[in-house]
């Protein structure tokens, strides 16, 4: 969606208060031992604490609140008995919807100690939404985010997971545009103030190529490779984006 007014402005600040008190409580919940159900929990109480509700489960019927995904699960993992265990890289992917408004945002946490791919990793995805961020301005092309994840993920010798991507977002999670985390021609559409988007790289220690689990649901990496995601749901403006999820 395209922001028009204050009010809207100020509901979306308010979904995105929801996304990041729950993220707070889920990832202090990050232990060895933990199942993902439980973490869904945690996240779930948040949700129910600020009247908030899941927006997998209203937009598609998601089995969980929120999506888990841990270690070569790229994407959308459905909260279960599975019990983390030290070294694992949990991805906590949470969308809120609070009266009519959606926000979104993800982050990659290790379980335990962590170890030195899973750190070199995940702060090689940080630093591209970092990055990808300050170029999200007004007048920019769309394509210009993509273009900056794609050069800082390659420098480090990771892949960019081309089929998935962030997205606009706003009064449903998937809205156009399309996001990707790669360089696309087809995407040089002048971003413009007040658009409301995800910015969310999605990166692998492996080739990129995934394909989706059993499940229906979980994207994993196609060879069993480590995956980092990190997200935040961003306001285009003329300078810096306002950030929501923080």
């Amino acid at each position: 969606m395209s922001i028009e007014t204050e009010e809207e402005l100020e509901a979306l600040r308010a979904a995105g208060r929801v996304v990041a008190a729950a993220i707070r409580a889920m990832r202090a919940s990050v232990r060895p031992g933990v199942t993902t159900a439980e973490l869904d929990e945690v996240g779930g109480r948040v949700f129910r604490r600020l009247g908030a509700r899941s927006g997998p489960q209203l937009d598609y019927g998601f089995p969980g609140v929120n999506c888990i995904s841990v270690n070569d699960e790229a994407v959308h993992g459905i909260p279960g008995r599975r019990r983390l265990r030290e070294g694992d890289l949990v991805k906590l992917d949470v969308t809120a919807e609070l009266d009519g408004f959606y926000a979104d945002a993800c982050v990659s946490v290790p379980v335990g100690r962590p170890t030195a791919p899973a750190t070199s990793l995940v702060a090689c995805a940080r630093r591209a939404l970092g990055e990808a961020m300050v170029s999200a301005r007004a007048g920019e092309p769309l394509n210009s985010i993509g273009a900056v994840v794609e050069r800082t993920v390659a420098a480090d010798g990771y892949a960019v997971c081309p089929d998935l991507m962030g997205h606009g977002i706003g009064r449903k999670i998937h809205e156009l545009p399309h996001v990707p985390n790669r360089y696309v021609a087809a995407y040089s559409q002048p971003l413009t103030e007040g658009l409301v988007l995800t910015i969310e790289p999605i990166i692998s220690a492996g080739s990129g190529v995934v394909r989706t689990a059993g499940d229906g649901w979980t994207v994993k990496t196609s060879d069993g490779a480590l995956s980092a995601h990190v997200e935040h749901t961003v306001v285009v403006t003329n300078g810096k984006p306002l950030v929501l999820t923080a």
